[in-house]
């Protein structure tokens, strides 16, 4: 098979298009033909500095057709489409994976949006209504809205019913955040968001923050109200996690920290992504992707989601 693979940790170019050999399928995976390739937020984390076995195939997240399944797989069958989460070897035109980390793509929906939607839907919806329990009438503030758990965040909470404050630049990100159900937007690179929350929420700051950046921390807790609770996941700016918790004690604030991988097999995660793959499917929910490359130039895909500040996730087909 062709994958996309790096040897040492780097710059996009550390990515090449080369022959590795079909994975084996365990007795509980089941082996996908994968179509579609949803280029994640910790997929450009790990090619840029963790250093892995040779010829390591990076990835989380894909989509395509189950071609094989091990002997104790009871769920699922050869032809099915599926959407599937694991912690490496996406970028590959054939990936075996449990099949407990693998969802139906229900006819309607693409792909591209199966391949994008687990990770990007099922996290936002831990953040926001699992660990944020947001409620209607509340603020909830978004950093890094025009990513995939932003994008999916600003949509989930907006149907919850709350006023939503999302942070994103350039005036095209923001119409479409608005048109997702962003109440108020915040460009940071000119308005201070801290000062901006606070003057939108009539000083108290917001009931809840959802922080995939990472090194915003310190502001988010700062933009929090008294007794608030702050959603951490990720760390897409790269900085380093250090926070002063003295404040965030004294105010009775909550601070929740989510890492979906360990997750997505419990019964009720599971079950969560199946029904927000219906509602993409029944369009109550859009899945957004900003741009689509093919396998062979997964070094050029890499590129322009890391530095491109694409709107939403791009997409690799096979």
């Amino acid at each position: 098979m062709k994958a996309a693979v790096y040897d040492n940790p780097g710059i996009p170019a550390v990515l090449e298009y080369v022959d590795m050999p079909d994975p084996a399928c365990g007795p509980g995976d089941v082996l996908i033909a994968v179509e579609a390739i949803s280029i994640e937020g910790g997929d450009l984390i790990n090619r840029r500095s963790t250093k892995q076995q040779s010829r390591w195939i990076v990835g989380y997240a894909a989509a395509g057709t189950i071609v094989a399944v091990g002997e104790n797989v009871k769920h699922r069958t050869v032809g099915q489409q599926v959407a599937a989460f694991d912690m490496q070897g996406s970028h590959a035109e054939l990936w075996a994976v449990p099949e407990t980390r693998t969802w139906l793509v229900p006819d309607g929906l693409s792909m591209a949006e199966g391949a994008v939607l687990p990770i990007s839907f099922g996290t936002a919806y831990h953040c926001v209504s699992t660990k944020g329990q947001l409620q209607a009438e509340e603020t909830v503030l978004i950093h890094g809205a025009a990513g995939g758990v932003g994008l999916a965040a600003v949509q989930l909470a907006r149907q919850a019913g709350a006023q939503v404050i999302a942070v994103a630049s350039g005036n095209e990100r923001q119409a479409r955040l608005r048109a997702l159900g962003a109440t108020h937007l915040i460009n940071r690179h000119n308005q201070d968001v801290v000062e901006e929350v606070r003057r939108l929420t009539g000083r108290k700051g917001a009931d809840l923050v959802i922080d995939p950046v990472g090194s915003t921390l310190q502001g988010s807790l700062l933009a929090l109200a008294p007794e608030g609770r702050l959603v951490f996941v990720g760390n897409a700016g790269g900085g380093g996690l250090a926070v002063e918790l003295w404040q965030p004690m004294q105010n009775n604030q909550t601070l929740h920290g989510v890492f979906m991988g360990a997750l997505f097999e419990r019964p009720a995660v599971h079950e969560t992504v199946d029904a927000l793959l219906k509602a993409a499917t029944d369009r109550r929910l859009e899945v957004v992707i900003d741009r689509t490359f093919s396998l062979k130039d997964a070094a050029s895909a890499h590129e322009h989601a890391e530095t491109a500040k694409p709107l939403g996730r791009v997409v690799m087909k096979v």
